[in-house]
């Protein structure tokens, strides 16, 4: 089985007890914070789904109707739930406003609650670090956002923890609606890096600088081989990078050198950035009498009589 559909199993499990254990705590003490991370933590198991099911659609080869394999499902998966942390924090902005200004209830038991988010944060932790680590071998945009959603969750019941402290220390129960608003505006902002991250390269951006530094320095590895390349273009879907690019080479080379070294271009690029596709189209030089690389090259000699 892929590791990324088994990572995505494991936030999907994980989800689910945090999910009936905040509800529980939350509705028994009346703590609008504690409900709202536990509508922060159902949000997260539908994306784990999402997550899930995307990773299962994007390990699928490429078809017929699919000539470029399955990987944007990826990022369509986490636009999707880049939505829904958006959709969360509404609601709690709606919840513990309307706390606020009708007067907040008394929370009851929040040393209970400190203990759930004192747990649910170091699971949420274990768990996010393990799903980040698979989303770095695998380059795996699903799972990272996935990942995201859980490291956010620990900073917010971190937050909801210490709101529920200051409360039962100071006894002003507006604390725990305040603290819920605090939670909702680091969802905005997590919901907002993720979603940038999963939806530009549905628009076919290109790789990064750092990426597309490595592919130009391993093809001037090879600059004794050929004039120049240029028209090079590169776009990432899900964990799958697309690269192609126009290779100029001597006139007068041999169509098996030149496929050679094509191939040697590519395999360096794939060895350094997996999971590649590269297309390398080779045209001839059009400058024989004024390139140097031609003229130097062993087979103009072996050109007959009169041949261009």
């Amino acid at each position: 089985m892929d590791a990324r559909v088994k990572a995505a199993r494991v936030s999907i499990f994980s989800n689910t007890a945090l999910v009936l254990g905040k509800l529980i705590i939350g509705y028994g003490i009346h703590s609008v914070s504690v409900m709202s991370e536990a509508i922060h933590s159902g949000l997260d198991l539908v994306a784990a789904f999402i997550a899930y099911f995307s990773v299962r659609v994007a390990s699928k080869p490429a078809d017929a109707e699919h000539q470029y394999g399955h990987g944007k499902v990826e990022n369509i998966s986490g636009t999707l739930e880049a939505l829904l942390i958006f959709l969360a924090a509404i609601w709690i902005i709606y919840e513990a406003g309307k706390r606020l200004l009708a007067g907040s209830h008394p929370v009851r038991g929040a040393l209970t609650g400190v203990a759930v988010m004192a747990g649910a944060s170091l699971v949420n932790y274990m768990v996010s670090n393990f799903l980040f680590r698979v989303a770095r071998t695998t380059e795996s945009i699903a799972l990272e956002a996935d990942a995201w959603h859980l490291r956010t969750d620990v900073y917010t019941s971190v937050g909801v923890l210490l709101g529920l402290l200051a409360l039962e220390v100071t006894g002003y129960y507006w604390l725990d609606p305040l603290m819920a608003l605090v939670v909702a505006a680091m969802i905005i902002k997590a919901a907002y890096s993720l979603s940038r991250e999963a939806f530009l390269p549905l628009l076919d951006v290109s790789l990064p600088e750092e990426e597309e530094r490595i592919i130009k320095e391993i093809i001037a590895r090879h600059a004794d081989a050929y004039v120049e390349f240029h028209k090079l273009r590169t776009r990432k879907a899900g964990r799958e990078r697309q690269i192609d690019l126009h290779l100029v080479v001597p006139r007068y080379q041999h169509i098996d050198y030149v496929h050679d070294l094509c191939e040697h271009i590519s395999d360096e690029i794939k060895a350094s950035l997996p999971h590649t596709d590269i297309l390398i189209h080779a045209e001839p030089c059009t400058s024989v009498r004024d390139c140097p690389v031609c003229n130097d090259c062993p087979e103009k000699e072996k050109r007959p009589s009169g041949a261009k």
